[in-house]
């Protein structure tokens, strides 16, 4: 009965995908060199959460409105100006800034002398005018604006959360995690010795105008991303089928940038394996805990050991997804519209209330 409450009240999305990535330094460490980590005894490729996470979030940003997604900043200050000269036209600079700063003061954030705060802010564009509009009528009740700062999240402040140092009271917890990317094989980073020519020398002048390195490896991946829905309908209520859609292609399609210029190396996943669960998230690494090794590539074996352990998980230890959407039997948009539909239905029904 316990075991059945528990399913009734949880709805989980788990995303797994596995990805090609050509010769790239996507994500380097402080000396410059790719990130590895060691897994299974192995060294593997991998790429951080957070580097995966800001390509989602500028990606959001290009297929939500302004108003959906937040802006994390440290001129909290500015941003807030800004909104109380929108609302009122007749105020000058000089009495917008002073009224942010006050409003903020009373917030409980608190500005350097230059009126920057020392960490970054997230903030969604509805908490900003709400603060503008109580900075504007001059309130001094700290409890409004702190109500105004916990209204209105938007979408990505929902799904990746909102830590405020200052007033633990204003966090936000994320309602989407997503893992370190790794190799599902052992890695050995390689070096790219290259030379650049100097356009203006002159034919008796021999030699290259730089000589450098570049370190780079290139690995099939698994990755990984689950959102709690019935968390994330807490923070956006009507708004979360879209939200959970738009975590998923975002998830599945952006990618970060580094090194991009150099190895021109974006691809998009070759498995795209979707599990909506009423138990808990299950993280399916374990399948490439043994690396595997490729002789004629890895991808298909890296879908067979994905398939066969996703197996005797279901078997063992938790219970079958209760949906199942694979890229491949059907095409992104199909999916992606099935999923959105899927979490309504879910929510309506009383799964996440």
């Amino acid at each position: 009965m316990e075991r059945k409450r528990m399913m009734e009240n949880n709805l989980y999305v788990d995303i797994h995908v596995l990805q090609n990535v050509p010769p790239s330094c996507i994500n380097r460490d402080d000396t410059g060199s790719p990130k590895t980590a060691k897994y299974g005894g192995a060294v593997r490729a991998r790429i951080s959460s957070q580097a995966w996470k800001h390509e989602m979030r500028k990606m959001l940003g290009e297929i939500l409105s302004k108003e959906e997604v937040g802006i994390r900043t440290k001129k909290v200050s500015q941003m807030i100006a800004d909104a109380i000269k929108s609302i009122r036209g007749d105020i000058e600079e000089a009495g917008a800034d002073k009224l942010a700063a006050k409003a903020l003061g009373i917030a409980g954030i608190k500005l350097d002398k230059e009126g920057v705060s020392p960490v970054l802010m997230f903030f969604s564009a509805a908490q900003a005018e709400a603060l503008a509009r109580l900075a504007i009528s001059e309130s001094k009740d700290k409890k409004e604006y702190q109500k105004a700062l916990k209204a209105s999240p938007s979408v990505d402040m929902a799904l990746f959360g909102r830590m405020v140092a200052a007033d633990a009271s204003l966090n936000f917890d994320a309602a989407a995690q997503v893992a370190h990317a790794i190799s599902t094989h052992a890695v050995h980073n390689e070096y790219d010795y290259f030379t650049a020519v100097d356009d203006l020398n002159q034919e008796e002048e021999s030699g290259a105008g730089h000589l450098g390195t570049v370190e780079f490896n290139s690995s099939t991946l698994y990755r990984y991303a689950t959102v709690n829905v019935a968390e994330l309908s807490k923070s956006l209520g009507n708004r979360t089928d879209k939200a959970v859609k738009c975590f998923a292609e975002t998830f599945i399609k952006a990618m970060p940038t580094g090194k991009q210029n150099t190895f021109a190396n974006r691809t998009l996943p070759d498995f795209v394996y979707i599990a909506m669960r009423t138990d808990q998230p299950v993280n399916l690494v374990g399948a490439f805990e043994k690396p595997v090794s490729g002789v004629n590539g890895y991808m298909e074996e890296s879908e067979s050991r994905f398939r066969e352990y996703a197996g005797k998980v279901y078997q063992k230890f938790a219970c079958e997804p209760a949906q199942i959407w694979e890229l491949g039997e059907k095409d992104m948009i199909q999916i992606l519209e099935e999923l959105k539909a899927s979490v309504k239905e879910k929510l309506s029904e009383g799964g996440g209330e």
